[in-house]
């Protein structure tokens, strides 16, 4: 692009304006021919961008859905759909561009309705990345103010007295309360009956059991899940979800592929069969 603007630059003004509407003028001018050429290579680089970017992202997307969907540490629904949503916007930016090229100014320029439909495929595809944008949730929608912060508890070191009281409550919130069965529990919840700020949590658990939140409430919905299945190998994985505290298939299969690396049957199966 940057070269072609330098010879664009280079072309008398008069010629390269009416090169724009009519490419067949001035055929002999190198100025011209080169601006020919570069154009040729900008549509070419730009087609090619932008498939190449959406295998790219598909491959990526394919390799590590499932850390992807677990990017999120406050047990919220977080799975990758915007970030497919966004391959598919470039898909249709692309297909815009080149009907746009194929159907060429000689028609473009008279007819309305032609510029109107591509037009609006433009203006789908950034809606939809803008509205991706704004119904996505925030990694930390609260934050702790700085005078309220504790300092981070080293790994290995012995918990104080106040730090052994908000870890019973936490595990009795937890082990008899059962707060993890509430599918829309995330950590503020938690501060607040701990009463407690999120760093403290946050910490008491890592230092614990080397988990963050998220794995933390997901180990308890697995075991619950592992109980249900037990009890009740019929249920369906709906019901499943809902009464293990996950709330939906797509967080129950990502927690169980996260901690077992296998899909829900494989998992179901060794359960049931006593190999587990």
């Amino acid at each position: 692009a940057t070269v072609y603007t330098v010879g664009i630059c280079l072309t008398p003004f008069q010629h390269y304006k009416a090169w724009l509407y009519n490419d067949t003028l001035f055929p002999d001018s190198p100025y011209i021919q080169f601006l020919g050429i570069m154009r040729k290579v900008v549509k070419l680089s730009f087609v090619v961008l932008l498939l190449t970017t959406y295998l790219l992202n598909r491959g990526l997307l394919k390799k590590y859905a499932h850390k992807a969907e677990q990017y999120y540490s406050e047990i919220q629904d977080a799975k990758n759909d915007n970030a497919k949503m966004l391959n598919y916007y470039l898909i249709i930016i692309t297909v815009s561009c080149l009907l746009a090229h194929i159907v060429g100014r000689k028609l473009l320029l008279p007819s309305e309705i032609i510029i109107d439909i591509i037009w609006l495929m433009f203006a789908i595809a950034m809606y939809g990345i803008g509205y991706m944008g704004f119904k996505q949730k925030a990694i930390n929608p609260t934050f702790e103010p700085a005078d309220k912060e504790p300092q981070i508890i080293p790994a290995g070191t012995e918990m104080n007295l106040s730090q052994q009281i908000i870890l019973d409550k936490l595990i009795a919130e937890f082990e008899q309360e059962k707060i993890y069965l509430n599918s829309n529990l995330n950590i503020n919840d938690v501060v607040q009956k701990a009463g407690t700020n999120r760093t403290y949590i946050s910490a008491i658990i890592n230092q614990q059991y080397n988990q963050n939140f998220c794995s933390f409430v997901n180990n308890y919905r697995l075991a619950e899940l592992e109980r249900i299945i037990t009890e009740n190998p019929m249920l369906s994985h709906e019901l499943l979800a809902e009464q293990s505290g996950f709330g939906s298939y797509n967080s129950m299969k990502r927690a169980v592929y996260t901690k077992t690396g296998m899909s829900i049957s494989e998992w179901k199966m060794k359960i049931l069969s006593g190999s587990l």
